[in-house]
């Protein structure tokens, strides 16, 4: 008979520190992204905090999980600076449960490692429910937006201001990222991390390999006119671009570049994306992010009839229940499908008979 396996006593604090040690080698090995490495690393180092760093990792109850997380949510939330951003005084339930996952995954590697006899999160109250949805700068735009949106970065843009500099007309640049973000709805991670080497470049087709969170790769083709439009800026602009740094390696791997010839971060990308929305006609202009762009792909084609099992291969979801979080309603839509109910033919025959 094998014997159980012994109890190793540590610290929290201790416990801590080799769990983010195991969450950095996931990270250099490609299992977990740079930013889902930051979330656990900085969740991991507030719950150290709240349940006290010399604590033994194996006292920890259930009771003392549900303490943190409420001592975690009346906490400000240090993300913003706005009180027009804040919906109470402290943080939203969708951070607490976010944080609470981070605390979740460090108690099953607890478990796994024997740091704890039973892991306390099986002890801890249910998460709370979030309410409300997504903020509308997060949901999908309808489809005459999302067309609006797309004219924005046309062949005739906006005659640019007196004072602009031509070394910063990246007209080529945004309309590549926008109609990329609306046809194929990449992450902004994914997009700013994208290399040049990642698009296959045929006579016949183009094809982007695209490395997802986890280090997942799935590969996509562009669409002609997509493939077009990359085409036009790898050969129009980015070379001029990538001139301005020779012998920055990174640059010269990376798609999409900066005017000063820099490797563009998801900050440039939603920089550039709030650039073109103030470009749209009044009638449909609102805030939109990136993700509300991700959230505009998935619901327009699943309005069009493809399957939702395409629709989570195309976005990178191991789930289609998580694709189905990304389907918004938009506006005329459900109308529409009532109208095109296979019974509204039949009953609005029979009261034209009954007529």
């Amino acid at each position: 008979m094998v014997a159980p396996p012994r109890l190793t006593l540590l610290t929290v604090a201790e416990a801590a520190d080799r769990y983010l040690d195991a969450v950095r080698k996931d990270a250099v090995r490609g299992v977990l992204s740079p930013t889902t490495a930051r979330s656990y690393t900085r969740d991991i180092g507030e719950l150290t905090r709240l349940l006290g760093p010399d604590r033994v990792l194996d006292d920890v109850t259930g009771d003392d999980v549900d303490d943190a997380l409420v001592a975690y949510q009346s906490l400000p939330d240090g993300r913003f600076t706005d009180p027009a951003r804040k919906r109470g005084p402290g943080r939203a339930t969708a951070t607490v449960n976010r944080f609470r996952q981070s605390a979740t995954r460090f108690f099953t590697h607890a478990a796994r490692e024997c740091w704890v006899q039973a892991d306390p999160m099986l002890w801890a109250a249910p998460p709370a429910r979030v309410r409300g949805g997504l903020r509308v700068a997060r949901t999908a735009l309808s489809s005459a937006a999302a067309q609006a949106l797309l004219a924005t970065t046309s062949d005739t843009p906006a005659p640019a201001p007196a004072a602009a500099r031509r070394d910063q007309d990246l007209a080529l640049r945004d309309r590549l990222v926008v109609a990329l973000l609306l046809v194929l709805g990449p992450r902004v991670s994914e997009l700013a991390g994208a290399d040049v080497a990642d698009f296959a470049r045929e006579p016949d087709q183009t094809r982007w390999r695209i490395v997802g969170k986890g280090g997942a790769v799935r590969t996509v083709a562009l669409s002609p006119p997509l493939a077009a439009t990359l085409e036009d800026y790898l050969t129009g602009l980015r070379p001029r671009l990538a001139a301005l740094r020779p012998h920055d390696d990174d640059a010269q791997r990376a798609l999409l570049l900066t005017w000063r010839g820099r490797r563009a971060d998801p900050q440039t990308v939603r920089g550039l994306l709030a650039r073109a929305v103030e470009r749209m006609p009044p009638a449909y202009r609102r805030p939109a992010t990136p993700h509300a762009l991700r959230h505009t792909t998935a619901t327009l084609l699943v309005a069009q009839g493809w399957d939702v099992k395409v629709v989570a291969e195309l976005l990178g979801h191991a789930s289609i229940a998580t694709t189905g979080v990304y389907l918004d309603r938009i506006e005329g839509e459900l109308a529409a499908a009532i109208r095109a109910h296979p019974l509204s033919a039949a009953l609005d025959a029979t009261l034209t008979r009954e007529g």
